[in-house]
């Protein structure tokens, strides 16, 4: 995408990123198999932060939230019964708190710890538990 950005003189939205992205995995796909499931994250002055689900078929879909792998069939029912559109961080953060104990739970593998990354106005950055 820098590439791309560098060709045209023209910074991507988030949006315009994730098509690109899209569009380049549909190649990919044509040439030959290639597994891969994706999510998007990111933060436009204009729209505000937007995620992104690339499947492995290179189909988009704009998405509220979002887990992939064997957690995800754990965690998306916790997204589903506690996402709001007008969370703050500290209501997400107690989200995903709520999603690692369903893990601890339900899980068959014990993971320490999680790496949670916050993307919005200011950049990603790691956030702590």
């Amino acid at each position: 995408m820098k590439l791309y950005e560098l060709n045209n003189d023209l910074n991507l939205s988030t949006h315009a990123a994730a098509s690109f992205t899209r569009g380049e995995l549909a190649k990919a796909l044509r040439k030959g198999p290639y597994q891969t499931n994706l999510l998007m994250a990111g933060y436009d002055a204009n729209t505000g932060p937007s995620l992104y689900f690339i499947d492995y078929l290179a189909s988009l879909a704009k998405v509220d939230f979002g887990a992939q792998g064997y957690a995800a069939n754990f965690v998306l029912s916790v997204f589903d019964r506690e996402w709001t559109p007008d969370m703050t961080e500290q209501q997400a953060l107690e989200v995903i708190k709520k999603c690692i104990h369903e893990l601890h739970t339900r899980f068959l593998i014990s993971q320490p710890v999680f790496v949670i990354k916050v993307v919005d106005e200011n950049g990603t950055r790691t956030v702590t538990l």
